[in-house]
């Protein structure tokens, strides 16, 4: 897997101070992105053990308390992160379980394949849907069209 930007503290992409990964790879190519540097599965850099390493030790640094991680993109549920994304959220459930882990992506949660489906234990927020620059709403917290949904699975 590669990876466009990790950032250490971000309080943007889901509620609190949080760990956030923007993935590279997308598919779905939504006309309008705002993230189109990452659609290619082989842009960015590496997705190391260092750099979850370093991702598992920020979400436990306790003299700035993050709420959880949240993983973009690019789509974190692209078929070639898939592996490497089950591996991260499992790592992060079991060291951090009172941190929420949110994930967008813009696969539907009923197009979701069995490999997907085996991430969303792991969540606790699924926000679902391509972006539609038709649907496009700048007052939407956490989605950037109307047609995308907030899935709470815990």
């Amino acid at each position: 897997m590669y990876y466009h930007a990790y950032y250490p503290l971000d309080v943007v992409n889901g509620p609190g101070t949080r760990c956030t990964l923007f993935v590279a790879g997308c598919a779905h190519r939504c006309p309008g992105c705002y993230n189109r540097s990452t659609w290619r599965i082989d842009s960015g850099r590496p997705f190391t053990a260092a750099v979850a390493d370093r991702l598992l030790a920020d979400l436990g640094d306790r003299r700035i308390p993050r709420q959880g991680l949240s993983l973009s993109g690019g789509d974190p549920l692209h078929p070639a992160n898939v592996a490497e994304i089950a591996r991260l959220v499992t790592r992060v459930r079991q060291a951090y379980p009172q941190q929420d882990i949110w994930l967008w992506t813009g696969y539907r949660l009923a197009e979701l394949n069995a490999a997907q489906r085996a991430i969303l234990p792991w969540l606790d927020v699924l926000i679902d849907g391509r972006f539609e620059q038709d649907l496009a709403d700048p007052g939407l917290i956490w989605r950037g069209s109307r047609n995308q949904v907030i899935h709470r699975l815990r």
